[in-house]
């Protein structure tokens, strides 16, 4: 037996055993915590820890004769290499976001029997979805049981890192005025409480932040918030008492992180209650026995929607993470040939960059440094067993794929950028080209106010399109404001368009077309974009429309352009970003990082 999959075989032994002792035929093990959240504290990586699968999305089935994890395209060529041998078959799905597990587990539990998943991480929305299809086929469904705990023996305990204040002026709203907004908002819903429980939300309300998961500044909690006080349910010791008198000043009382089922189920009868059905899980909705209103969170939809001192220290932080980028890459490129880099240099590296800057916090995710093929996998991670030297072989060349974000006082980051090695071939450059006018092609659009993102989606995707070319992930995602570098309701996407996916004044989003040559390279070209309100000729006749503003300084590298596949509009565009990014990073940049700039930003 293969002794690094050895121990994914025994975990699987073990979970059988523990499922032939409850009686369950079937464990599913979803990719979450009691928060729903996207990064995960070590408590809650059961899957991981369970399948030996480390891609951030993902779904672990484990029935008494077949194991299977279900992961979308951004993942397969690592699951792939990270389930061999274990026994787990890897189901690929279309999105992260398919329900394919449902449908297999329908099919797979003969009627009768027990599928068990625990009810404190699985959504309530999730919940309701697995119900139906396991009630149709006479399938029993438990989430009154944790197995995890029975499988799991050196199960990480809590996170204990302590909570600190957003303070001003970069926390440009007060609490209590977020908390007299949410009261408004909760009244025109007809609801006397609300419950809370994502971790972003409930850090940007009480303007908090944490440390409790990597790259994320947040915590977990959660938040009851009542008509007149509201009880944040968090663990012993998070918080310093100065901090809680100031809370408690504030109309922020503290409780034990464990308590807040409880709360739920001793809310008088005449409460009600409202709750986002995809932000809370299916055991805390159950435990809540009053009249209960379900929509989305408001403050989901109003963190979103940066103020306009928000976005002011937005741009801030863009000047200060370009800066450090134009560092980084001046000396990337003299040193390359020179000194040895890897892949895991350039992580190092630019995390110093970044570092140096003024209001750094951190990263706001691990940094995606492909080098060659390993550019083709979107969300590849380097580590110290596998992980590609950055060389130039003579008469050779290709891609080296960057994706990287730093946390700021005043903004998060996120920005891609693809760099020639040695000679790029005729075929790299157009897979460059048709990418960047994908990234030029959104960036220019104007649209109604309110046009949901997914409408905007293939406007990136047409030039690809056109070619024959696809990608199977979202041109884009929300971020946050010194918050989580994916952050709802906004996304541009593929997705089924829903009503809380219009695009509003003050969203800032990202724009990310890729092409993606498995055993080849990558391309992806990133930029982050605020949604502004824009005059038209028109004069508003026809209601108010909105434009980006392109947040994210930094060049994007000319020499792997194939010129003549670029409109004169296009070069145009890129010219004039290239020229904001000169004037606004040039003042803070000095000797080789100034030359590198004013060499890279060059008109074409």
């Amino acid at each position: 037996m293969d002794t690094r999959t050895s121990p994914i075989r025994l975990r699987i032994e073990r979970t059988r055993e523990v499922l032939a002792a409850a009686g369950v035929h079937a464990l599913l093990v979803p990719s979450a915590d009691p928060h729903l959240s996207e990064y995960l504290p070590e408590r809650w990586q059961g899957r991981q820890w369970l399948s030996g699968f480390s891609g951030s999305m993902g779904t672990l089935v484990v029935t008494v004769e077949r194991a299977a994890l279900f992961a979308d395209s951004r993942y397969w060529v690592q699951a792939e290499a990270e389930l061999a041998g274990t026994g787990i078959e890897l189901e690929r799905i279309p999105t992260g976001n398919a329900s394919a597990h449902v449908d297999w587990l329908a099919a797979q539990v003969p009627a009768g029997a027990t599928v068990a998943v625990d009810g404190q991480v699985l959504g309530l929305a999730a919940g309701k979805t697995l119900r139906t299809a396991l009630d149709a086929k006479g399938v029993v469904l438990r989430t009154d049981i944790d197995l995890l705990a029975s499988i799991w023996p050196e199960r990480p305990a809590l996170p204990a890192a302590p909570v600190v204040e957003h303070a001003a002026p970069h926390a440009c709203v007060p609490r209590t005025d977020k908390l007299a907004t949410l009261r408004e908002a909760m009244a025109s819903a007809g609801a006397t409480h609300h419950f809370v429980s994502t971790v972003d939300d409930i850090a940007w309300i009480s303007n908090l932040r944490g440390a409790d998961v990597p790259y994320n500044p947040v915590f977990l909690a959660h938040l009851l918030v009542g008509p007149q006080r509201s009880t944040l349910f968090i663990g012993e010791g998070k918080v310093s008492s100065e901090l809680a008198e100031r809370l408690a000043a504030d109309g922020i009382d503290l409780a034990p992180y464990a308590g807040a089922g409880d709360a739920l189920a001793a809310l008088g009868t005449d409460a009600r209650l409202l709750i986002d059905p995809r932000r809370v899980t299916l055991g805390l909705r159950e435990r809540a026995g009053c009249a209960v209103v379900e929509q989305i969170n408001p403050s989901t939809l109003a963190k979103s929607r940066k103020t306009a001192d928000e976005a002011a220290f937005v741009r801030e932080a863009m000047a200060e993470d370009g800066a450090a980028m134009c560092e980084f890459y001046a000396w990337f490129e003299g040193a390359l040939g020179d000194e040895r880099i890897t892949e895991l240099t350039v992580d190092e590296k630019l995390g110093a960059a970044r570092a140096r800057r003024p209001g750094a916090m951190g990263p706001s995710f691990g940094t995606i440094a492909g080098f060659g093929p390993n550019g083709a996998m979107p969300h590849y991670r380097a580590t110290e067993e596998s992980h590609a030297a950055i060389e130039v072989k003579p008469g050779e060349g290709t891609l080296l794929l960057i994706d990287s974000g730093g946390q700021y006082a005043g903004g998060t980051t996120d920005i891609t950028r693809v760099w020639p090695i040695g000679t790029v071939t005729a075929a790299m450059k157009r897979d460059y080209t048709l990418v960047l006018k994908g990234t030029i092609a959104l960036s220019r659009v104007r649209f109604p106010r309110g046009t949901p993102g997914p409408m905007l989606d293939a406007l990136a995707r047409a030039p690809l399109w056109a070619e024959g070319i696809e990608y199977g992930h979202g041109t884009g995602h929300g971020v946050g404001y010194y918050l989580a570098v994916h952050e709802a309701p906004q996304t541009i996407s593929k997705a089924v368009v829903e009503p809380q996916m219009a695009i509003e004044p003050g969203m800032i989003t990202s724009i990310e077309p890729g092409i993606y040559r498995p055993g080849q390279w990558g391309v992806r070209i990133e930029n982050l974009v605020l949604s502004v309100p824009v005059e038209t000729a028109e004069g508003g006749a026809f209601g108010e429309f909105l434009e980006f503003e392109t947040l994210t300084l930094c060049p994007i590298d000319t020499r792997c352009i194939e010129r003549p596949l670029l409109r004169a509009d296009e070069i145009d565009w890129l010219n004039r970003y290239h020229a904001t990014v000169r004037e606004r990073l040039a003042p803070k940049l000095s000797g080789a990082a100034l030359a590198w700039l004013k060499a890279r930003t060059e008109a074409i």
